[in-house]
């Protein structure tokens, strides 16, 4: 595995590679590797002739800046576990090299960014766009591939692809969990141990969530329900628990109307923050 610091190096690589015929499948992360970013570069490599990851801790889409403070960074232990898999190039740039100057770019996203993770985190997305559109720029890849457990910036990233006219599929990736449920993530290793054990109730109330729909109660009883058993444990604090379609992401008012239904939770466990989905598949 090659490691490139500088665009120039990035686009050099990949024209090379370009001029054999050769397809590109790129891996945008922010670092703090797991196996869920492994599985995204895996499938990267079954579908692709070579694999690029980028590591970029993005400032502009940190509204809290404690929260940009804290995040980890693990670029060693990162670029070991990259270099276990399939991936030949690992971008890996400074703050100044992706900004040489302020991008001041606005993104018209309407109801996707003002909803769930939008109304709790503004200007989260629009910093997600910049950023995902300047790497697409300079990886110019065949396709990118996006884990599920951010659902909503998944659907941002596809309406952005779709205003700009990029050349890229976007790639949906199935959520990775522990063994005991809890979807895994960079954040998960800042919690406490007792935030930790009590972290995979969050699945499992997704899941009864799931069962309550399947036996016939209305999309707001089971958003009610789910809401009362989060707020009777004590170690999380709720944020936002939403029943939306996948699409538009409006709220669900009956089950019967068309397209997928995803119920997205957002809370703190301590003070970490942690997202998750299920698809209500019903």
């Amino acid at each position: 595995m090659e490691l490139f610091r500088t665009i120039a190096e990035v686009r050099e690589a990949l024209a090379a590679d370009r001029a054999q015929g050769l397809t590109v499948g790129f891996v945008p992360t922010m670092g703090a590797l797991h196996l869920g970013h492994l599985s995204l570069v895996e499938r990267a490599a079954a579908e692709n002739d070579r694999v690029i990851a980028s590591i970029f801790v993005n400032p502009t889409q940190f509204n809290d800046p404690n929260d940009l403070k804290n995040y980890p960074r693990t670029m060693e232990a990162d670029s070991e576990l990259l270099g276990s898999r399939t991936c030949h190039y690992l971008f890996a740039p400074e703050v100044g090299e992706i900004y040489p100057e302020k991008d001041t770019r606005q993104f018209q996203f309407g109801k996707l960014e003002s909803v769930m993770e939008g109304a709790f985190r503004p200007g989260h997305f629009q910093g997600v766009a910049q950023v995902v559109s300047k790497l697409f720029d300079i990886v110019r890849p065949d396709r990118a591939y996006f884990g599920y457990k951010d659902f909503q910036q998944y659907s941002i990233i596809c309406n952005m692809v779709d205003q700009l006219k990029l050349p890229v599929a976007i790639v949906p990736c199935p959520i990775v969990r522990e063994v005991d449920g809890l979807a895994m993530s960079s954040r998960n290793r800042l919690l406490t141990p007792e935030h930790r054990a009590v972290a995979p109730k969050i699945y499992a109330l997704l899941k009864e969530a799931v069962s309550a729909a399947r036996n016939g109660e209305d999309p707001a009883t089971v958003r009610a329900g789910l809401i009362a058993k989060m707020e009777a444990i004590p170690l999380l604090r709720l944020e936002y628990f939403d029943i939306v379609d996948e699409r538009t992401l409006e709220a669900v008012v009956s089950w019967d109307a068309p397209g997928r239904k995803v119920g997205c939770i957002a809370l703190y466990a301590g003070s970490v923050r942690l997202i998750d989905n299920i698809v209500f598949d019903l």
